[in-house]
């Protein structure tokens, strides 16, 4: 019988192989993919038949690591992650040039969520 490690272990293998794994979070199951992997991502909008118009929300398991992926985060968005998350809150912020242009719809920003 697989357990929770087992699990997340696995899909941390799919994700860094490309492939795609659905995840629970606060509001619906989703469907992820490494968001520095545009090949994994367009899977996403092939799959879910998602219009490459409607941009997707990085996943993260920290302030500190939504540093990665963001050029800035002012005082008030770490304000609002420090009470909000972990949950559904989303913070759009300017992104870094390592996030592909897929990922947010060829927009200047990207979201950030900390899910529970």
């Amino acid at each position: 019988m697989a357990t929770i490690g087992n699990d997340i272990s696995k899909a941390q293998q799919l994700l860094q192989e490309g492939e795609l794994v659905g995840i629970p979070t606060e509001t619906v199951y989703g469907l992820a993919a490494n968001a520095l992997n545009s090949e994994a991502v367009t899977k996403i909008f092939v799959t879910k038949e998602r219009p490459t118009f409607d941009p997707l929300i990085i996943h993260v398991a920290s302030i500190e690591q939504a540093r990665q992926f963001v050029t800035a985060i002012p005082d008030k968005a770490i304000q609002l992650a420090q009470h909000f998350w972990p949950g559904p809150l989303t913070l759009v912020l300017p992104k870094k040039s390592i996030i592909p242009d897929i990922v947010t719809s060829g927009l200047s920003t990207v979201g950030i969520r900390c899910p529970d």
